[in-house]
């Protein structure tokens, strides 16, 4: 009997020790912004607004390397400034452009003010992965917005891609902010929202570069 009792206690400890992993698990979209937001900026680049989001470990002057779309400083780049702004919290930031890759849709920014620098996901990400998606939409900072990953390697008929293929709500200005996952790490940087021609409307159909292509263009992560 003793014996019984012994196996039954070993069961419910196994139990409750499975229950706590997965409420440890439970995808938890405000812990998630609460522990991103201070790490994402508008970014102001002439004309243009977007989103940059901190990312890796401090810069070697002690200051923060961050990631956005190339499209958000195209303006800037080709007029051959390189000078751009982040914006948080009612504070203005200076940051430089100081590399960019335009087929992948991704800049390389770098500020001398230091920033807690996002992780970046080790494991790739799958179809049906819960996410959120953090940005400047229409220069609105601070918005949160999630979905589920729909496809991880969406190619376009344009020949573009592999993009992250997510629902999560976006919208210009939403470019070059975080898609995040329920483990804190960044999985993908925004791109577009996409529409299938002009009078197409689209609901649901976001895109992402991969962060580990990012990763692999510069070596900041």
């Amino acid at each position: 009997e003793q014996s019984y009792d012994a196996e039954r206690l070993d069961a419910l400890e196994s139990r409750a020790g499975a229950l706590e992993q997965a409420i440890d698990a439970v995808f938890d979209p405000s812990a998630i912004a609460e522990a991103v937001l201070p790490s994402v900026f508008r970014v102001r680049a002439g004309g243009s607004i977007g989103t940059a989001f901190a990312v890796g470990d401090a810069a070697e002057d002690g200051g923060t390397n961050l990631f956005t779309n190339f499209h958000v400083v195209r303006e800037v780049w080709q007029l051959g400034g390189r000078q751009v702004s982040l914006e948080r919290t009612n504070q203005v930031y200076p940051a430089t452009i100081v590399d960019v890759d335009p087929d992948v849709d991704i800049a390389w920014l770098h500020s001398e003010s230091s920033f807690s620098g996002l992780a970046v996901a080790t494991e790739p990400v799958r179809p049906g992965e819960q996410i959120v998606a953090v940005g400047a939409p229409l220069g609105l900072t601070d918005t949160v917005t999630s979905g589920v990953v729909s496809n991880v390697e969406r190619r376009l008929a344009d020949g573009s891609g592999p993009w992250i293929q997510f629902d999560a709500a976006i919208n210009p200005g939403n470019s070059g902010g975080p898609i995040i996952n329920g483990a804190k790490e960044v999985v993908g940087v925004t791109t577009a929202a996409y529409l299938a021609a002009p009078e197409e409307a689209a609901e649901g159909i976001g895109l992402a570069v991969p962060i580990t292509a990012a990763c692999e263009l510069f070596e900041i992560c």
